[in-house]
């Protein structure tokens, strides 16, 4: 072996785990934006805004559609509705009721999950219609 592999192993590895770090912090960030999101709309456990698949059954309570929508997010293309559906209705409960801020969400999540997140808008969940 010679020291041009060991290098170019070297630094796979480098980047490999950059690239692991990198995506944790990512993790944490939109954990913590969905934490501070359920936070607002009253939720009690909003810890949950950290555990994948939990965070979209607590989603799905928050938004005021029936548990068993769950099963659509396992369904290819059919999940694409259902998140597109949890957007909109979140977004009304924070009184944004424009279409387009669906599409921000929808689109450029990273961004205004953060801005809902952060920002002095309060959930309403009076906004969100029942229609379970």
């Amino acid at each position: 072996m010679s020291d041009y592999d060991a290098s170019v192993g070297a630094a796979a590895a480098g980047i490999g785990i950059v690239g692991i770090i990198f995506q944790i912090v990512v993790y944490l960030f939109y954990g913590y934006c969905m934490y501070k999101v359920f936070q607002k709309a009253g939720v009690e456990n909003a810890w949950a805004g950290f555990i994948p698949i939990y965070n979209i059954i607590v989603l799905i309570q928050i938004t005021k559609k029936p548990i068993w929508w769950i099963i659509l997010f396992f369904i290819p293309f059919v999940n694409i509705y259902a998140i597109w559906v949890l957007l909109d209705r979140l977004a009304k409960g924070f009184k944004k009721e424009t279409p387009l801020y669906t599409i921000l969400l929808f689109f450029l999540g990273f961004i205004f999950i953060p801005v809902l997140a952060f920002g002095n808008d309060t959930f309403d969940a009076n906004e969100i219609p029942n229609d379970q």
